[in-house]
């Protein structure tokens, strides 16, 4: 089986090159992402940020971005969110449930696992992904850091 070389400050060694088809619910296919505009959540001071949302098997992995990565731009500060239901990668736009403010798709698209410090993606502490999108098309980088992460596009 080929091997994909683990890249970032917290690599662990090597990992399957197929750990990509381990983020996707079906091996036969690249696993999707979805950016979400979520506005009116009562969590968020600022009123309006990003969800970004990584398909694996079973759920969603995602994180709350401030604003939008730019391909060769500044470091995002992000949050890792719970993980969300794979339902969220086809909303288009709507209300969140309980009273949590509204959602509409920015962008949506596949992506591809260039390198993870872990072949399990819920428990990856650094990720690179290509993304094929719209809007959000590049090398994204999501790494932990402290209490929280940084998300980078090139």
């Amino acid at each position: 089986m080929a091997a994909a070389r683990v890249t970032g400050t917290r690599g662990r060694g090597i990992v399957p090159a197929a750990v990509s088809r381990m983020f996707s619910r079906n091996e036969s296919q690249m696993p999707r992402f979805a950016l979400l505009e979520h506005t009116g959540a009562p969590s968020d001071p600022t009123g309006r940020h990003f969800d970004l949302l990584l398909e694996t098997a079973s759920v969603c992995r995602t994180w709350r971005l401030m604003t939008l990565p730019e391909a060769g731009g500044a470091v995002v500060p992000a949050l890792e969110l719970p993980p969300h239901r794979l339902a969220w990668l086809d909303h288009i736009a709507g209300e969140v449930s309980g009273g949590r403010g509204a959602a509409r798709r920015v962008d949506a698209g596949t992506y591809e696992v260039l390198s993870s410090d872990a072949a399990d993606p819920i428990a990856a502490t650094a990720i690179v992904v290509q993304t094929s999108g719209e809007n959000l098309t590049g090398r994204l980088r999501l790494e932990a850091f402290g209490a929280g992460w940084a998300a980078s596009l090139s």
